[in-house]
């Protein structure tokens, strides 16, 4: 495990919609620069930059067309570089997003896998060998290349799936993991996150880590040789680089080879539950302060993973990022303060997406970049109350989305001048948890109090003890005197507590950590 990853709280950077430094409408590197001070400052010492590299963007980036090369509309190869030493000056950590499974159909790989004569790139994707066979159970593309065959899709009709080979081959066309082309794919994989760590990046998020060889298993077994040989020369030739994975299956991910996964936000999951379950024209998310869920319904299914993993890697909690609804949609300020609070003390590194700290609403627009309903939760940081909310020079029409025209829309500068804000509460649990060893430390999770049929619930994390009551009634606990010694001090509050011998008394919607 990188040492560095030990305290590292990440910050989402959707590149495109953070920060315009010359005008053009779209964000780009010495915008992101300009506010790296911001960023510390919040008590995030480590960035998650969605992609960057040169691409047609049918896919906002996830769909590459030279993985070595920036977009032009960010800035080039060396302003990049030159973003890595700034976040290095300020001893600070960033990832790149790595799209290893695909790339862009424009990609020079891909035009020239698309030839009728054969050459040394014909099967760095996968190809049927007849135009007539189609893929069975796989998304495919026929018509569009003077090969005779089809290719598979890995997402997009704009994204050709990279060949990395098939668990178990039962057709011609389908090549085994060890086929030298399939090798050369993984090459030249390795090649490239060897040409980022030798620029200056700390690693790589990596999108759909799980997609790779084709017909897998439910273990992900082939998949999973693939990123176990990754790891391997990461760990001889860079053993401080980090590698999260886009998988919400750490007991499959953290043993292929990464350090941390996500627990994303998947329809009716234990995630899902606690910030996005609104259906039917019901909001019933954990948070909410009118739910009838119990915390249970989150801990039965993520103590499951994580107690598989705590030893071994981290299973990290997000506020959003690039592919959900934005919390504000579902809670207001307050359940945002508690949820946020829950989730930066909770193990694992916490992940703060873009404007999530200062409750950034989400807005219903047309599909950009095959955005389509996420588009919405990609519009300009709302920096403060000057034009476009001061994300860019451009006049409004040239914007790459539209700013949150609103009167009350929040913006960062209202918010820092406000100390009951939002922002503040962020800012205020980082600083605790950067200050504190217990909360940085991974396998030392225990949940000291829960019932189905109640609202309210205490954990602890070494010496300290976090409760939580999110209900619009206040409640109150029982927490044995072993649990919680005389002696112990509040440190922080968000509404209102108090103990009573070994009850203990919870405000409405509040949080309070105590130093047991």
């Amino acid at each position: 495990m990188p040492k560095w990853l030990q305290d590292a709280v990440f910050y989402e950077i959707y590149p495109q919609s953070f920060k315009d430094s010359n005008g053009d409408g779209i964000g780009d590197f010495d915008g992101i620069i300009e506010k790296l001070d911001y960023i510390q400052d919040l008590g995030c010492n480590a960035i998650w930059m969605n992609p960057c590299f040169d691409s047609p963007f049918h896919d906002a980036g996830y769909d590459v067309r030279d993985y070595k090369k920036t977009a032009q509309r960010y800035g080039s190869n060396e302003d990049l570089i030159r973003l890595f030493d700034e976040v290095h000056k300020r001893n600070m950590h960033i990832l790149l997003d790595l799209v290893p499974g695909h790339t862009s159909e424009e990609h020079e790989w891909f035009r020239k896998s698309a030839e009728r004569t054969h050459n040394e790139y014909s099967d760095r994707y996968i190809w049927t060998d007849d135009w007539f066979n189609s893929p069975e159970g796989m998304n495919y593309v026929a018509g569009e290349s003077d090969r005779n065959g089809v290719y598979v899709l890995n997402f997009f009709k704009c994204q050709p799936a990279l060949n990395y080979g098939f668990l178990h081959p039962d057709k011609p066309w389908q090549k085994e993991i060890t086929d030298p082309a399939c090798t050369a794919t993984k090459e030249a994989l390795k090649d490239i996150m060897r040409f980022w760590l030798d620029a200056g990046c700390d690693g790589f998020r990596v999108d759909m880590a799980d997609s790779l060889v084709k017909k897998d298993d439910e273990n992900k077994s082939g998949t999973s040789m693939i990123w176990q040989d990754i790891r391997q020369m990461l760990d001889e030739s860079y053993p401080e680089a980090a590698l999260v994975s886009e998988w919400n299956r750490p007991w499959l991910s953290i043993p292929a080879g990464f350090h941390m996964d996500f627990c994303l936000d998947w329809p009716g999951n234990c995630y899902n539950l606690l910030l996005r379950d609104a259906k039917d024209g019901r909001n019933n998310s954990f948070f909410h302060k009118e739910s009838s869920r119990s915390v249970l319904d989150f801990f039965d299914e993520y103590l499951e993973s994580y107690e598989k993993i705590k030893h071994k890697g981290r299973y990290c909690l997000i506020t959003g990022n690039h592919d959900t609804i934005r919390a504000a949609h579902f809670l207001d300020v307050t359940e945002l303060k508690l949820a946020y609070a829950f989730l930066f003390t909770m193990p694992g590194n916490p992940f703060l997406y873009y404007g999530d700290e200062i409750g950034m609403r989400y807005l219903s627009l047309p599909t950009k970049e095959g955005g389509y309903t996420r588009t919405g939760s990609r519009t300009p940081m709302q920096w403060d109350d000057t034009d476009n909310h001061g994300f860019s020079d451009a006049a409004p029409e040239n914007l790459y989305l539209p700013v949150d025209s609103a009167e009350d829309a929040p913006t960062a500068a209202a918010q820092k001048a406000d100390k009951d804000s939002l922002w503040h509460v962020v800012k205020d649990v980082l600083a605790i948890r950067n200050r504190e060893e217990d909360l940085k430390e991974n396998a030392n999770l225990e949940l000291l109090y829960a019932k189905k049929e109640e609202r309210a619930f205490a954990y602890r994390r070494g010496n300290l003890l976090m409760c939580c009551n999110p209900a619009k009634e206040a409640c109150s606990i029982e927490i044995t005197a072993g649990q919680f010694p005389a002696g112990s001090k509040k440190i922080y509050e968000i509404g209102t507590a108090d103990r009573n011998g070994e009850s203990y008394v919870l405000g409405a919607q509040s949080f309070v950590i105590w130093q047991v």
